[in-house]
């Protein structure tokens, strides 16, 4: 985990131990995501259509759905 502070810009600079692994470069773009009292930061990615891709799976494996189905009867 890293500390950032937040300027008087409003401005953060992210940590280097954070942005080297990512590979984060100057002028890089960031989404940010708030959930409740945390931020979320993630690389923008150059196509939604590739990022997205699988996140509607049923997140079920196997022949989990079909028992809880037949367990309804």
């Amino acid at each position: 985990m890293y500390e950032a502070k937040l300027s008087t810009k409003n401005q953060i600079v992210i940590p280097r131990g954070a942005r080297v692994p990512l590979g984060l470069k100057p002028a890089d773009k960031l989404l940010v995501v708030v959930r409740g009292d945390m931020i979320i930061l993630m690389r923008k990615p150059e196509k939604y259509s590739e990022a997205l891709r699988g996140a509607g799976q049923a997140p079920y494996a196997g022949h989990y759905l079909q028992k809880e189905r037949d367990s309804w009867k």
